[in-house]
């Protein structure tokens, strides 16, 4: 709206911003943010957080909404600008959706994980009671700002974390995708998503793995963004995962745990022929070309049993399932028997 832009320029206030940054973050970029606010003559408070997933609770929210009201913020024209991974990003939108009611926030991911996850659709939140994301809501940024230049800092095995993310978009929607992880996996990996012109070989994989990646989600999310259809192909890699991920906390990351979960449902998948022999092993071999665990200790079969409860217990009664039935493709299944998952359980362990 032309006339919401001449707000903040025609005013006499000076233009202002808070901004939570991770500490981590801060340490490598902070001082070209603060550059940035005092170059542009804005003024501003820049709050640097340890924002982890031991940390994601009710209270930093809190303390962050005491550094905004103290800042004193114009709730409809100085968004909130958050800059870090995930956690950062859904800790700061629950903040901005809690302070009067709804105050507008900007995400800029600092993370590949962040990058093709968070910073799409609409869900903010907080871990409760050693629960994912137990608190939360619906509320989408005013804008998202995708800079891969951030993405070389990071070390490698966040790079492979975000990788699992993208690998499931790839195999639910998008073989396309699936091909491209397959032959430029190491190659990402290598030069941490940023575009080289000497890979003439590679193309600009980055580039386009992070846009079919972003691009497929918001597919999927758009049309859904309120959750209202609970039949999600996102969730493929989100059914064990939560569980796990909490329990064993802090030896898996986000993207290593959805990995875990994909590469059982891939046997889930391949003991209902939905996938052959050789789909399932190109699976997992790309999954381990990405660096991501295709295994873990803690996914016992209790622990499947427990998270699979859960999900009945918050999707209507209903697994809702989602499955490779080839690749790049897939569907939602209501009717995998305990038997068939526990036979599945076998033959992942025993791989």
């Amino acid at each position: 709206d032309p006339q919401q832009l001449e707000l903040p320029t025609a005013s006499k206030r000076k233009l202002r911003r808070f901004i939570v940054i991770d500490e981590v973050v801060d340490q490598l970029y902070g001082s070209r943010v603060r550059e940035y606010f005092e170059e542009n003559d804005v003024q501003h408070k820049i709050l640097a957080l340890p924002t982890t997933e031991e940390t994601k609770s009710m209270d930093l929210v809190l303390n962050i909404l005491q550094e905004v009201q103290d800042f004193s913020i114009d709730r409809r024209t100085e968004p909130i600008i958050a800059i870090g991974g995930g956690v950062c990003l859904d800790i700061v939108g629950l903040a901005a959706s809690l302070y009067r009611r709804r105050t507008p926030y900007i995400r800029v991911p600092t993370t590949l994980l962040s990058y093709v996850d968070a910073s799409v659709g609409a869900k903010t939140g907080v871990n409760f009671l050693q629960c994912k994301n137990k608190l939360g809501g619906y509320t989408p940024p005013v804008a998202s700002f995708l800079d891969r230049s951030f993405i070389q800092s990071i070390p490698r095995r966040h790079i492979s974390n975000g990788l699992g993310e993208i690998l499931k978009m790839a195999l639910m929607k998008h073989k396309g995708l699936f091909d491209l992880l397959k032959s430029h996996g190491k190659h990402l990996l290598d030069t941490k998503f940023q575009s080289c012109r000497s890979s003439a070989d590679h193309g600009d994989a980055a580039l386009q793995t992070t846009r079919i990646a972003i691009e497929t989600m918001l597919e999927e999310l758009a049309p859904n963004l309120w959750e209202d259809d609970l039949n999600r192909l996102v969730d493929f890699g989100h059914l064990i995962s939560p569980e796990l991920e909490m329990r064993v906390l802090p030896s898996l990351m986000h993207g290593e745990a959805v990995n875990v979960d994909m590469a059982f449902m891939t046997y889930v998948a391949h003991a209902r022929g939905l996938v052959t022999t050789e789909e399932k092993e190109q699976i997992l071999q790309c999954m381990r070309g990405l660096e991501l665990p295709v295994w873990h200790s803690g996914c016992s079969w209790a622990l499947i049993k427990t998270a699979l409860r859960e999900r009945l217990k918050h999707s209507g009664g209903q697994l809702r399932m989602p499955l490779p039935t080839g690749l790049g493709v897939a569907e939602i299944f209501n009717d995998t028997s305990e038997e068939t998952l526990e036979r599945a359980y076998k033959l992942w362990i025993r791989d």
